[in-house]
């Protein structure tokens, strides 16, 4: 059995619940992603694709015929956009990296973003849950299109250098843990209530580096 073949088919059995190595190895994968964008390393990009490529195939159990048979869909689908937003976090990152290797300056958005971010996390909701309904996701949709709608802005956030990114972050992991547990996905409920800790240090980090380089801005205009 190849490598790839072992990691497709490997399984942890705890008690009653089997869980897949891959969905393990996934949400790792994330986390490492999740540090790289807490040093604002460009790494964070090609590492954190690597996991989104393994989870797309663990939420649509049916689909690969994995031990849960639930597919969620939001979850899926919010994998490929993963991908596609950080090929444009990537590129940004890459572009921007400094002597430091640090890709981004922390910032807050203007208020009219934040606005629009309500605006696309609330009406992004709404206008996603029939159609992952038809599409045959499970309940409660809802939370599988806020899942969605957050990560899309989130990931945007996070290449866009928004401080505020974070705090979407813990707005989707608040409903994601109930959501996967509910569906048995336990390694990425878990690793869901790690990601909450981890997003509001994520956060008191990048207002720490935003405050330093706004002291050094304002001394050196002094």
């Amino acid at each position: 059995m190849n490598p790839l073949q072992w990691l497709f088919d490997a399984q942890l059995v705890i008690g009653d619940q089997v869980i897949l190595w891959r969905e393990i190895v996934g949400n790792l994968f994330g986390l490492a992603s999740a540090l790289g964008g807490l040093r604002r390393k460009v790494w964070a990009w090609p590492v954190g694709i690597v996991g989104n490529v393994l989870l797309f195939t663990v939420f649509l159990g049916a689909v690969f015929d994995t031990p849960n048979p639930v597919n969620l869909l939001g979850q899926a689908a919010r994998q490929v956009m993963f991908i596609a937003v950080s090929i444009y976090g990537w590129i940004r990152w890459s572009r921007n990296r400094d002597e430091t290797h640090e890709a981004v300056t922390p910032h807050w958005a203007s208020w009219k973003v934040r606005v629009l971010l309500g605006v696309a996390m609330i009406g992004g909701t709404l206008a996603l849950t029939p159609l992952f309904r038809a599409l045959g996701s499970f309940e409660p949709v809802w939370a599988d299109a806020w899942i969605f709608m957050g990560s899309l802005l989130a990931t945007w956030g996070m290449a866009k250098g928004w401080t505020e990114f974070w705090l979407i972050w813990i707005a989707v992991d608040l409903v994601g843990v109930p959501l996967l547990i509910s569906a048995g996905y336990y390694a990425s409920a878990f690793l869901y209530v790690f990601y909450g800790a981890f997003t509001l240090f994520g956060f008191i980090t990048w207002v720490r580096v935003q405050r330093r380089a706004d002291a050094a801005a304002a001394a050196v205009t002094a």
